[in-house]
């Protein structure tokens, strides 16, 4: 059971004028609805992540409790497992793992900081940055969506974003409880089983000896449906930082985990999805049921998956924000303790959304059958690419198994194909793994800025 500290302080919570909690317990959903309340930029929580220079962190925690900063330590808890909610009156959370730290907003203010101070060379803290919303990349989509690339997918850079937005905070608002099937079940799946996929077919996975056994493979996304008949005497590391049970309600995490670590032989005889069948399968809950999150939501799972040294962390989720230095220093971290994360590019058809723009942080994009980029996939930096378009994998029940397109359906390839390499050979963690993966793959005759080095290999 973790800890719950309650900081230094006279325990009272106070509040600002949006309703937005100075300490960083205040949920997803508020600080969703005191966003949609502001206007104007909805990709900001209207908190702030302080990221410390290298070296520095525990000089910087010393001088935010100088200021008189209720701080909390994720070392507080059981595995450094942090669910926000469980902080109590801190009004900063510690991430010892990444060196970043979240602060309440109005907490920064009444302590006299600003992300607009000039922060000096001696400070231990080397930026204060805005924190953005962080939402799953395909939970609403479906192939029909992406029949055509014009005015759909060439609008505002933010759309797809903000309509994560405005997706879970009407969600919230209305509660309107969940629908396990929002999108019909067989689109996209072939009409008899098949041996495998396309997209394993294609990354060459069924020719793999291996199977990811010995490896840890962390999915942050929106849980797991952890009764899934196809997952039966499968054993998963289980935590949620958003207040929520694991069990996944959305689907997004259940589909993720099934092309990451799904079963050789599937059920029912289905074609078999998965590719890392034996990977030890950490599950943390970083997305809420509506397919929301908070940046510091997806950096607690981060920091769990990095202390519990987990080789490989696949994530299917982001925000069209600029590169944030605290998944920039998340990555650097996961490299420097032999583990790597791999992140979705992006649905917006435009330039590579958070974390996965991250100089650190291995960014996939989708390609549809024909290996050409899927029309939704965005672009620039990218490393590599994998399927991501009419991707068959595992759904919560009833319905079982569903086909859905997306970026975040091409990065758990990544994932699998990494624990792959990863059990393969002692040598391939963090960089070397990275780097594995890059030189192996099928070279496709396209820009890198639509590909990276092209499409992923199984060993």
């Amino acid at each position: 059971m973790a800890k719950k500290p309650t900081g230094r302080g006279n325990g009272n919570t106070p509040t600002g004028e949006n309703g937005v909690l100075a300490t960083v317990s205040c949920s997803t959903e508020k600080l969703l609805l005191a966003a949609l309340e502001r206007g104007g930029s909805c990709l900001e929580t209207g908190r702030f992540l302080i990221s410390f220079r290298d070296g520095w962190m525990e000089e910087g925690i010393k001088s935010l409790k100088a200021q008189n900063f209720r701080v909390a330590d994720a070392r507080d808890f059981t595995d450094q497992a942090v669910s926000l909610e469980d902080a109590g009156d801190a009004e900063a959370m510690v991430f010892p793992e990444l060196g970043v730290a979240l602060v309440g907003g109005d907490a920064l203010e009444q302590h006299g900081m600003s992300v607009l101070d000039k922060v000096s060379a001696d400070s231990p803290i080397e930026i204060i940055e805005p924190e953005y919303f962080a939402f799953s990349e395909s939970s609403d989509f479906k192939s029909s969506d992406f029949k055509n690339s014009g005015s759909k997918n060439s609008g505002s850079k933010n759309s797809e974003y903000l309509r994560g937005f405005l997706r879970a905070a009407s969600t919230i608002a209305r509660d309107l409880g969940v629908d396990l099937d929002r999108e019909d079940s067989d689109e996209g799946a072939e009409s008899e089983a098949q041996q495998s996929t396309w997209g394993l077919t294609r990354c060459r996975v069924p020719q793999s000896s291996w199977s990811g056994a010995g490896i840890k493979v962390a999915v942050l996304d929106t849980g797991m449906d952890l009764g899934h008949p196809d997952f039966a005497g499968r054993e998963f590391v289980t935590r949620s930082f958003v207040g929520e049970p694991v069990q996944d309600m959305n689907g997004h995490g259940t589909h993720c985990i099934g092309t990451a670590c799904g079963p050789q032989a599937p059920s029912e005889n289905t074609q078999r999805y998965g590719i890392a069948y034996e990977a030890e399968v950490y599950v943390g809950k970083v997305l809420t049921n509506s397919g929301s999150s908070t940046g510091a939501g997806v950096l607690a799972g981060l920091n769990w998956a990095i202390a519990n040294r987990c080789e490989v962390i696949s994530m299917s989720l982001g925000s069209q924000s600029p590169v944030q230095a605290a998944y920039t220093h998340a990555g650097e971290a996961a490299l420097r303790n032999g583990c790597l994360i791999i992140a979705a590019a992006g649905n917006s058809a435009t330039n590579t959304g958070a974390p996965a723009n991250s100089p650190t942080v291995m960014s996939v994009a989708s390609l549809d059958p024909n290996l050409k980029p899927s029309s939704f996939s965005n672009h620039g930096k990218i490393e590599i690419a994998a399927p991501g378009r009419d991707i068959f994998s595992s759904w919560p029940r009833p319905t079982r198994h569903k086909a859905i397109s997306g970026t975040s359906m091409a990065a758990p390839h990544v994932a699998g194909c990494a624990a792959l390499w990863a059990q393969s050979d002692d040598a391939l963690r963090g960089r070397k793994l990275w780097q594995q993966l890059v030189a192996s793959v099928q070279e496709l005759p396209l820009p890198e800025f639509g590909v990276g080095a092209g499409l992923v290999q199984a060993p």
